[in-house]
């Protein structure tokens, strides 16, 4: 773990792209709401393992590596972390689908907006969770 800074650029980015969803809800384009909320808890949670001096793995779903190594995350993710691993999992199985759809699903179809405000709450809380973990970068 070299690059100290990832942790508070990937915060930093996580903050933005906050807004980004907003302007996706906005559009009422919920399946980009719900894609757009599993990135930004995924960047996330590896500010707080890169926070934590471990290596984010190259997967999409860290609740695993987070649950494996508890006992170096900062205390209020410990105190959140089967919340944490719970919504990681549930957007995880949603990236795809809320993108790419399949042959038998239309993701503007399929998404409603109660899926949106759901995946766009669930990032808030994680962000919301990593700030006062990690902290955050102000902008220039």
């Amino acid at each position: 773990m070299k690059n100290k800074t990832l942790a508070q650029d990937y915060v930093m980015r996580c903050q933005s792209r906050l807004k980004a969803i907003e302007s996706l809800y906005g559009d009422q384009n919920w399946a980009d709401v719900v894609r757009e909320s599993q990135e930004v808890v995924e960047l996330s949670l590896k500010a707080v393992l890169r926070n934590s001096n471990i290596d984010p793995p190259r997967i999409h779903d860290v609740s695993q590596v987070l649950k494996e190594n508890e006992a170096l995350l900062p205390a209020l993710i410990r105190q959140n972390l089967e919340e944490v691993s719970r919504i990681s999992k549930t957007l995880r199985r949603d990236r795809e689908l809320s993108f790419y759809g399949s042959e038998d699903l239309t993701p503007s179809e399929f998404y409603e907006q109660s899926d949106a405000d759901e995946a766009k709450d669930w990032a808030k809380f994680i962000v919301d969770l990593v700030v006062k973990s990690v902290g955050s970068v102000p902008r220039a």
